[in-house]
Formats: structure tokens, sequence, C-alpha cells
């Protein structure tokens, strides 16, 4: 069974940002590792702390992440950005 992926609004901001950077692609391959499963490697993830406590990074390159949560009951993933690791609510 697929997992459900929900982009925030900033997440869809940052969908534009990875078009003009050339980096869709591999954003793109990353949200099908998270449908199928969002704990499955590679790439690698790491549990975020700080005001991003319980969310997860998942790095495309040095400087640029897919931040996400994970909601277990729900089956579904909340993509908070993609582009760089900052989150502003």
């Amino acid at each position: 069974m697929s997992w459900r992926v929900v982009f925030t609004k900033q997440a869809e901001k940052d969908a534009k940002d990875l078009k003009a950077s050339g980096l869709a692609e591999k954003a793109k391959k990353l949200i099908e590792i998270l449908r199928c499963d969002p704990y499955g490697s590679p790439p690698s993830f790491e549990k975020l702390v700080g005001n991003l406590a319980g969310a997860y990074s998942r790095r495309r390159n040095l400087h640029n992440r897919l931040v996400c949560e994970i909601l277990k009951e729900e089956r579904t993933v909340w993509v908070l950005r993609m582009f760089t690791h900052e989150y502003r609510a």
C-alpha cells in the first residue's frame, strides 16, 4: 500500500526553484521513494531537532534537502521544504 504525499505551500514554491536550478528530477525520485516507503533507503535520512523536531531530512546534494513529516497513522507524508532545510511557518 502506498503512502499519500502532501505538499505545504512553501514546498510548492520550492518546486519552482527546483525547476530553475535543474534539480527537479532528483526531487521527483525522492517523492516516489516517499510514496513507496518513507523510511526506505537510499538516500539515507536524518531525524531533525530544534524547531523541526519530528521531521526528517533527505539530502539531494550538499546544499539542498527535502524536509518532511511522516504521519504513520494516516499513512501520509507532509513535504515541508524541497529546496533548503530552513522552514518558516
